[in-house]
C-alpha cells in the first residue's frame, strides 16, 4: 500500500516537477501546432483515438493538432521522445499500457513515469481473442480444444513482445495450461493484416483494432478480456463467461504531457479533451468500435497508472518476456 501511494503521489505530482526547460506562459500557448505522439503504426486503436481527438481539438485551440506515429522499440522511442520534449504544451503523448509495462519488461529504459504529467484517462478497452478463416473454430471452447490437439501449439499473435495482447495471452496460458507459439508484431494493425492473410492462427489485440473486421465477418471474435462485455460489442462474450473462470484484463489509453508542463495548460487540455470525449457524436463514433469512454481528471489517470503497474509487473514475470 505504501508503494502504491508513493506511485500515485509521484505520478500525480509530475506536472509540477521542475525540469531544465523554459515553460511558456498560458498567454503564449499554443504558439504553434501541437503534436500528439502515438507509439504505434497507423491503423490501430491508439491511432484511431489520437486522430479523433486531434480533429476535434484543433478548432478549440485555434492551432493545428497533428498526429505523429513514432513506432518502434516497444513504444520506448515515443515515450522517451515525449519525456524529453520541452514541457510547453506543444508535445503530447497518446499513452497506453506499455507505459507502465515497460519499466518491468526492460532492464533499462531512457525515461521514468515521473517524467510524464497525466492529462486524462481517455478510454479503456478490452483485448479480444480473434481467429481467421484458417482456423475452423467458432467459440472459445473449440479454440482451447484445437490448441490442445495442435502439434507444436497454435500461433498466437500480438502487437509486440510485452504488449497488452502478449500478456493477455500469457494470462490465458496460465488459466488453461495451454502453450502458444508467441508471434509479436510492431503494432496491432500489421498483426490484424497477417491474421486476415492466414499467416497466424489467432490474435490477441485491443478490440477497436479488430472491430471492423469482426463486424464484417472477416474475423471471428471468441472473447473479450474484460470482466464485463463491451458496450459496443455486447454480442462477444467475455473470456471468463466463455469458459475460463477468473480471467480478466483490461487496457487503457490516455493523454499525457512531459512533466513540468504548466498546470494551467494541463487543466485547459483536460477540459477540452474531456468535453470532446463526452460529446454525444464522439461517443456514438467511438463506443460502437469497442472503446469505453472514461474521460477522467489528471489525478484519475495518475491513480490508474499506480494501480496497474504492479499487476503488469507480475504478468511480465510470468511471460518470461523481460529484456535484459
Amino acid at each position: 500500500m505504501q508503494r502504491r501511494n508513493f506511485l500515485i503521489k509521484s505520478i500525480g505530482l509530475a506536472a509540477s516537477v521542475s525540469l531544465p526547460f523554459p515553460a511558456l506562459a498560458k498567454s503564449d500557448w499554443p504558439a504553434k501546432p501541437i503534436r500528439i505522439v502515438v507509439p504505434v503504426p497507423p491503423g490501430g486503436s491508439l491511432d484511431i483515438l489520437a486522430r479523433t481527438i486531434a480533429k476535434e481539438l484543433t478548432p478549440k485551440l485555434n492551432q493545428p493538432v497533428v498526429v505523429e506515429n513514432m513506432a518502434g522499440g516497444g513504444s520506448n522511442i515515443a515515450f522517451s521522445h515525449v519525456a524529453k520534449a520541452q514541457p510547453d504544451g506543444h508535445t503530447l503523448l497518446l499513452g497506453w499500457d506499455s507505459l507502465v509495462i515497460n519499466p518491468s519488461l526492460y532492464s533499462s529504459i531512457p525515461y521514468t513515469l515521473q517524467q510524464f504529467a497525466p492529462i486524462t484517462l481517455a478510454i479503456t478497452s478490452p483485448q479480444v481473442l480473434v481467429v481467421g478463416s484458417k482456423l475452423p473454430v467458432n467459440n472459445l471452447k473449440e479454440f482451447i480444444e484445437a490448441a490442445r490437439k495442435a502439434s507444436g501449439g497454435l500461433t498466437l499473435a500480438n502487437a509486440g513482445s510485452g504488449s497488452p495482447g502478449h500478456l493477455a495471452g500469457t494470462l490465458l496460458e496460465t488459466h488453461t495450461g495451454l502453450k502458444f507459439t508467441n508471434v509479436p508484431y510492431k503494432g496491432g494493425a500489421p498483426a490484424v493484416a497477417d491474421l486476415l492473410a492466414g499467416h497466424v492462427d489467432a490474435l490477441m489485440v485491443t478490440l477497436p483494432a479488430a472491430f471492423q473486421h469482426i463486424k464484417a465477418g472477416r474475423l471471428k471474435a471468441l472473447g473479450v478480456t474484460s470482466a464485463k462485455r463491451s458496450t459496443g460489442a455486447s454480442e462477444i462474450p467475455t473470456i471468463a463467461e466463455a469458459g475460463v473462470a477468473g480471467y480478466e484484463l483490461n487496457s487503457w489509453q490516455g493523454i499525457l504531457a512531459p512533466a513540468g508542463t504548466p498546470a494551467d495548460i494541463i487543466s485547459t487540455l483536460n477540459k477540452h479533451i474531456v468535453a470532446i470525449l463526452r460529446d454525444r457524436a464522439i461517443r456514438e463514433l467511438l463506443v460502437p468500435q469497442g472503446f469505453e469512454i472514461v474521460a477522467s481528471s489528471p489525478d484519475g489517470l495518475a491513480k490508474e497508472l499506480a494501480r496497474l503497474t504492479p499487476r503488469w509487473a507480475k504478468l511480465v514475470q510470468a511471460s518470461g518476456a523481460r529484456v535484459d
